[in-house]
C-alpha cells in the first residue's frame, strides 16, 4: 500500500515551460525598453540557444547574450532582464485542483515529499512562490543529494525517510528520471502529462494523470 509519495515540481505542480517562455520574453522586453536594439523574436531565439547549451540553471543567460552581441555597458541591460525576470516568478501558479489534491492527500494519511532536479535555492523559491512548501515532510533536490534523479537518488531518500519502495510512489513528468529510476528501485511511478514536454517519451508507469485533480483516486488504486 502507498503511504509515501514523492511529487516532482517542474510541469507536474506548475507549468514551468508556459512560465520560464513567459517570464524570458519580459526580460527581453526590458533589455529592449533600456536600450537595446534587436528584433524581439530573434532575440528571444539567441537567449533560448544559449539556455539550451548552458542549462536552465547556468546563473549567465543574459550576460552570455549581451556578450555575443558585442554590446557596451552590459551591466544595466543584464540589471533590468533579471528584475523584469523575478517580477514575472510572482505571476506563477500551480495547476488547477493542485492545492485541493494535497490537502485532500495529507489528510487521507499520505506522507508528501518533493524530488526534484536542479539547483536547491531555485526550487526552493518555486515552492515558496507557489505556497506549496508546508504541505511537504522533505524536499529533495538534486543539488544537495549530490546527483540528479537516478537510481541512488531515490535510494538515498528511502533510506533517509526509512521507507520501503514498495510502499512509496513517483509523481513526475519525465519518464527518463521520473519513471525509469524510481521504478528500478521497486517504487511505483505515476505519470503527469499536463507540461506537454515529454509526452511522446517512451516509458511504461503505472497510471497517468491529465489533472492534478486525479491524483488521490490513482493513489487509493495502486
Amino acid at each position: 500500500m502507498v503511504k509515501n509519495v514523492f511529487i516532482d515540481i517542474d510541469d507536474t505542480l506548475f507549468p514551468t515551460a508556459r512560465f520560464a517562455k513567459l517570464a524570458r520574453k519580459k526580460a527581453i522586453l526590458a533589455m529592449i525598453k533600456m536600450g537595446l536594439e534587436g528584433n524581439p523574436d530573434e532575440l528571444y531565439e539567441k537567449l533560448s540557444a544559449i539556455i539550451k547549451k548552458r542549462g536552465p540553471n547556468y546563473d549567465h543567460h543574459f550576460d552570455e547574450l549581451c556578450s555575443r552581441l558585442k554590446v557596451k555597458e552590459p551591466a544595466k541591460y543584464v540589471a533590468a532582464a533579471i528584475g523584469a525576470y523575478h517580477k514575472a516568478k510572482y505571476s506563477i501558479r500551480p495547476y488547477p485542483g493542485v492545492v485541493p489534491a494535497l490537502r485532500k492527500l495529507k489528510a487521507s494519511g499520505y506522507r508528501l515529499y518533493v524530488a526534484t532536479n536542479g539547483s536547491e535555492v531555485k526550487q526552493w523559491d518555486k515552492l515558496i512562490l507557489l505556497n506549496l512548501h508546508h504541505f511537504f515532510e522533505g524536499v529533495f533536490i538534486s543539488e544537495g543529494m549530490g546527483m540528479e534523479k537516478n537510481t541512488e537518488f531515490f535510494r538515498k531518500a528511502l533510506r533517509k525517510i526509512r521507507a520501503k519502495p514498495e510502499d512509496c510512489v513517483m509523481v513526475g513528468d519525465k519518464p527518463s528520471i521520473d519513471l525509469f529510476p524510481p521504478k528500478k528501485v521497486g517504487m511505483k511511478a505515476v505519470r503527469a502529462l499536463m507540461g506537454g514536454r515529454h509526452v511522446n517519451s517512451p516509458g511504461e508507469a503505472d497510471a497517468s494523470m491529465h489533472k492534478f485533480s486525479e491524483l488521490p483516486k490513482i493513489l487509493k488504486k495502486l
